[in-house]
């Protein structure tokens, strides 16, 4: 079960959350977005300044005014204005954000052996929740590898997996939900966890299919196109009871292209097909028509590009 035993959780205010994740002297990327009227403020200062009354005020008054209140998970580097991944300093933490089936999802982490005990868990709004692991020794490549298996095993958001992200600030209401909900964050545990604590390897189209510590990236003799991996993880997932709909939306994500959207609805009905009436004569290839339509996009890219 992946929990610390040796910890007495508590909870966080804006400003002990803020000094748990940074040193003072980090500089901290802060992002205020006002649905209402479409205004996006970001500040980046030093963590000791972001903990401060004033800043805290400052940020009291914006989410007073409906601004939702957000901050980066990883450091700026000094002298940079702007969060970019050029500008991340280096990876201090990676993290889910749990918005469909929260509970059930904060559930198999907890509950998981191939994760360490998160340092954080945070309560966006009802059953949503963000979970966050302190780390070293990633590099950002490595860091965005483990965010996409951690979103594929654990049902995150996709769209959370990169190292400028931001999420939400305790203490603040969230202004995206429909009841005021005031977002709150539960210190468990102060472990700082490296790459080998986590033996998350899903097998699926956000997934690298290397997590290789000298960062090259090479095939196997056995190397297959990208369609046969797509289809290989539709058949996969379909047989594992999971949402068509979502194995569609996780294929045409990993592929990045509107384009395939298509492309990634023909290839799970065909899997759906097959699995229904096992007919082919070669289960472990695509059909003919969905390895060719991919050849003709001129994408047969391997997994390695992500």
């Amino acid at each position: 079960m992946s929990t610390d035993g040796r910890f007495a959780s508590r909870s966080l205010t804006s400003s002990e959350y803020v000094r748990e994740l940074f040193e003072p002297a980090d500089n901290v990327a802060i992002l205020v977005r006002n649905r209402g009227n479409g205004k996006a403020i970001q500040r980046i200062a030093k963590a000791e300044m972001v903990a401060s009354p004033q800043f805290q005020e400052w940020l009291a008054f914006h989410n007073a005014a409906g601004a939702d209140v957000f901050v980066g998970m990883n450091p700026i580097k000094e002298g940079a204005f702007s969060r970019t991944k050029d500008n991340i300093k280096d990876i201090r933490h990676v993290y889910l954000d749990l918005d469909r089936n929260g509970e059930a999802s904060l559930e198999a982490i907890r509950n998981s052996t191939e994760v360490p005990a998160p340092n954080f868990v945070l309560d966006t709004s009802p059953g949503k929740h963000q979970v966050v692991w302190k780390v070293s020794g990633f590099n950002q490549d490595e860091a965005e590898s483990l965010l996409h298996n951690l979103a594929s095993k654990f049902g995150g958001d996709l769209a959370a997996t990169d190292s400028t992200r931001v999420l939400r600030l305790p203490g603040f209401a969230n202004r995206k939900s429909s009841e005021e909900f005031v977002v709150r964050a539960q210190h468990e545990s102060n472990a700082v966890s490296t790459p080998r604590d986590f033996a998350v390897y899903e097998d699926s189209p956000e997934a690298p299919r290397h997590f290789d510590t000298n960062h090259e990236r090479t095939l196997p003799g056995d190397h297959k196109s990208q369609s046969e991996l797509d289809w290989a993880f539709a058949k996969r997932a379909l047989a594992r009871g999971d949402n068509p709909e979502d194995i569609i939306r996780r294929i045409a994500d990993y592929r990045g292209n509107e384009k395939h959207s298509a492309y990634a609805r023909h290839t799970v009905e065909k899997a759906q097909a097959h699995l229904q009436n096992k007919s082919f004569r070669h289960p472990s290839r695509p059909p003919t028509d969905v390895a060719q339509n991919d050849a003709q996009r001129g994408d047969e890219s391997s997994p390695a590009r992500r």
